[in-house]
């Protein structure tokens, strides 16, 4: 009797779904989100499988999650792209009613902006790296995923410009250096180039690389130019290809400085790093720069993103003078 030789199994689901989002260069942080959310979603349904289910079934999970969790309209938002993105990318399903799901409207909030003598008080607070990374997000109005993964070669000291890879939307961009921070930056690297170099000597040094480009030039991870302008204090295993590396500083480190320093410089304003950005926006407008170099700055697609910066402009309830100060 023949041996029919066994045929290969097909991929997990989930396996599919990271493959799929490798492929497509999804970052990490989403990755983690999706796969979450779509276990969740399997798990909600009996551990059914998602190509046996349909609109029933994804609108009960959207409809339990802002009813019986009571989750925010973004994080409802969020697991319903990860549902579209497993339908259609993943098991490339063409399911028009997946369109048609309520998607939850977001409240409209002004965004919590500093005047200048309270972003000067949390940056007194802060010193070293930290000082850096938020001197950054203020003063040259990056988001601060965008700080912690620039490069080496993503500072043009000559030209006074820091170059923004990929960032939201996957769209680079040029923005400003500020001249106050041209010293400090060269001196932070001084040190960042013999943490590197003791890593190159002890057999590491490679940094991720994006793009594949570690295949296609397989030298140019241990390239001065290629590393982290801010690295991680320390070593860790990368979770995709298991190599051993450092990576950038950790966003929740920022974080967690930002929100002591608020605290010590005696702010009763909700403000976090992304509120520097929000600043370095409102602080351009009332220099009287033109809406369309700040939106091209902070790299939003829509002028009527960067317009919600002007309601700083509006003083006193647009301008209006109060009856009461008539009196």
């Amino acid at each position: 009797m023949l041996n029919t030789p066994e045929q290969p199994k097909s991929p997990r689901l989930l396996d599919q779904v990271v493959a799929k989002m490798r492929l497509k260069h999804y970052s990490l942080r989403t990755e983690k989100s999706y796969v979450d959310w779509i276990k969740r979603y399997i798990r909600h349904h009996d551990k059914r499988h998602p190509k046996d289910m349909g609109a029933a079934e994804v609108e009960a999970f959207l409809t339990h999650l802002a009813v019986e969790r009571n989750v925010s309209a973004s994080t409802q938002n969020q697991a319903k792209s990860a549902l579209l993105f497993l339908y259609k990318e993943v098991l490339e399903l063409e399911l028009p009613w997946l369109d048609n799901v309520t998607q939850a409207k977001a409240p409209k909030r002004l965004p919590v902006v500093l005047t200048q003598a309270e972003v000067q008080a949390v940056l007194n607070r802060l010193d070293g790296t930290m000082w850096l990374v938020a001197s950054l997000l203020y003063g040259s109005g990056l988001r601060i995923m965008e700080v912690l993964r620039l490069r080496v070669k993503d500072v043009d000291f000559a030209r006074r410009e820091v170059l923004v890879r990929e960032g939201k939307g996957f769209k680079d961009r040029v923005t400003m250096l500020p001249v106050a921070l041209a010293q400090p930056l060269k001196s932070h690297l001084v040190k960042v180039k013999a943490l590197h170099e003791q890593d190159i000597s002890a057999g590491y040094g490679a940094v991720y690389m994006p793009m594949a480009l570690d295949r296609k030039y397989p030298e140019a991870a241990k390239d001065w130019c290629w590393q982290y302008f801010f690295p991680s204090v320390k070593l860790s295993v990368d979770p995709r290809s298991k190599t051993v590396r450092r990576h950038h500083a950790d966003e929740k480190t920022v974080q967690r400085a930002v929100k002591k320093a608020v605290k010590l410089a005696g702010l009763t304003k909700p403000a976090t790093p992304h509120t520097f950005r929000h600043s370095f926006a409102t602080h351009l407008l009332e220099g009287g720069y033109d809406i369309r170099t700040v939106q091209e700055l902070l790299g939003h697609a829509d002028v009527s993103t960067t317009m919600i910066y002007t309601h700083v402009l509006n003083k006193g309830g647009k301008g209006v003078l109060s009856p009461l100060d008539q009196l």
